[in-house]
């Protein structure tokens, strides 16, 4: 019995070692050889990228843009039947803030238009707080771009990068002052490229859309601010957030510096931005419109119409054709189409190649300007004394008006229609009895009247208005 008790410990054993192994002995690392980095961006060797050296060279560019707007009491006759005499005295004056770049050295500065649009007085804070007061010498509404003027020289300016070569998951910088707290920097990856169709330019009737989308951080106050890649190169402006509470939600939207280089340069050499376009309506090619309009490959951008004499037509292009390049650069969306001919002025002549019932064509497209031809707009001297920026009016707005003519008053600052109270958002539709639906209308007018002058049109509620001033 003694010896069956002692084999059956000793197989006990055997078995035991092979089913359960023993409990490791414990090893203390250090540290330090364990650590990893978490949503850190990495270089290809592995090393830690710092943002210290970009943010360095670029903050300085950066500055915080303060805004008035000086408002007169309405006159309501209502009120005085109701309630006595109106209130007299000042009316409050309404406060703006957001941010601008600095590109040159002798004072250039670009914001947003929406940041410094209706306003009497904008004052430029640089980084290290000195302040200057700031003229405009221009704004584009239809890209949301401003660009400014200081009095200063030697200032620190911030480079052009390239928004075209920017990728999918590279790591961007955004800066700005949200909410007044200056010089404020933050991190975040590019989330898309051309993104557009979002209705962020919807009350501009040519207005382009074909974002740069972040995550970095953007809150009020960032507008008209830098995004900037890692080597500190301006590769767009901070533009607006998607939210449904106002502040930040997760995306960030940014003008790419493609779009914003080709403003500004229009600005300080022509006062005007030279805007050439193809004159046809389109649509981004999706499943569902392949399959109604039984397109064989869901790529390119739908043309669902043609501007009657536009440079399209022109050239050859018709309603169906697929747009699938414009100078060598693909185009897959509406917004890719709009960021891409906004980079030509008119009078330049592109390569566009279409489809066409299963086959590829090449048409010469010479682009022309909104009024239809291929000159360069130069602002004129009477635009300035007038104090205002107009565009043209659209045909659904023209019915909902009940007018036939008429040009849209886009901003309006110090000069002769903000001294006698027109508004952003007015319909010029005559001047000294003569209609006009352009620009060149009015200055025709003007040039060749002396003395009084005489305008009409509608407000937004199609109420009819007379102004009267002198040149």
């Amino acid at each position: 019995m003694l010896t069956v008790a002692v084999l059956g410990a000793f197989l006990a054993v055997i078995i035991y070692a092979r089913l359960f192994k023993p409990e490791a002995a414990v090893v203390e690392v250090p540290v330090e050889n364990t650590m990893r980095y978490v949503n850190l961006p990495v270089a290809s060797g592995g090393e830690v990228v710092d943002f210290s050296q970009a943010v360095e060279q670029s903050i300085d560019a950066v500055v915080h843009v303060k805004t008035k707007e000086f408002r007169e009491y309405a006159v309501n006759p209502l009120y005085e039947f109701f309630f006595g005499q109106q209130p007299s005295g000042e009316a409050p004056t309404v406060l703006g803030f957001g941010s601008g770049v600095i590109i040159s050295g002798k004072g250039y500065i670009i914001t947003n238009n929406h940041v410094i649009e209706d306003s009497d007085e904008v004052v430029v804070v640089l980084n290290d707080k000195r302040e200057y007061d700031a003229t405009l010498v221009g704004a584009d509404p239809t890209t949301d771009i401003a660009l400014l003027k200081v009095d200063a020289q030697d200032l620190t300016a911030l480079k052009f990068g390239s928004s075209d070569a920017l990728r999918l998951g590279e790591w961007v910088l955004a800066i700005g002052n949200p909410y007044n707290l200056t010089s404020t920097v933050t991190a975040g990856i590019v989330s898309a490229k051309a993104r557009g169709e979002m209705g962020i330019m919807r009350s501009q009737e040519f207005g382009i859309e074909s974002f740069i989308q972040t995550d970095a951080a953007v809150n009020p106050g960032n507008s008209g601010g830098a995004l900037i890649n890692t080597r500190g190169e301006l590769v767009g402006i901070n533009t607006a957030i998607a939210s449904r509470t106002g502040a930040f939600n997760g995306y960030s939207f940014a003008i790419p510096v493609s779009i914003v280089e080709k403003v500004v340069t229009d600005l300080i050499e022509y006062g005007e931005v030279q805007r050439a376009i193809l004159g046809v309506t389109i649509s981004t090619v999706t499943a569902e419109l392949a399959r109604e309009m039984k397109i064989d490959k869901i790529e390119g951008v739908y043309v669902t119409g043609v501007r009657s004499e536009g440079a399209a037509r022109e050239a050859g292009i018709r309603e169906g054709d697929v747009v699938i390049s414009i100078d060598n650069t693909r185009v897959n969306s509406s917004a890719e189409l709009q960021e891409t001919v906004s980079k030509y002025r008119p009078g330049q002549t592109v390569k566009v190649i279409v489809k066409r019932d299963g086959n590829l064509k090449q048409f010469d497209v010479v682009l022309r300007n909104l009024e239809g031809s291929t000159e360069i707009v130069k602002r004129a001297n009477v635009i300035e004394v007038l104090g205002a920026s107009f565009e043209p009016i659209s045909d659904r707005e023209k019915q909902t008006l009940g007018i036939r003519n008429g040009v849209k008053v886009t901003s309006v600052k110090p000069g002769k229609l903000m001294k006698v109270g027109v508004k952003k958002g007015f319909v010029l539709t005559s001047v000294n009895k003569k209609p006009v639906s352009s620009v060149k209308d009015i200055t025709d007018i003007l040039k060749d009247s002396e003395g009084g002058i005489i305008i009409e049109g509608v407000d937004q509620k199609g109420s009819r208005i007379y102004y009267a001033f002198g040149m």
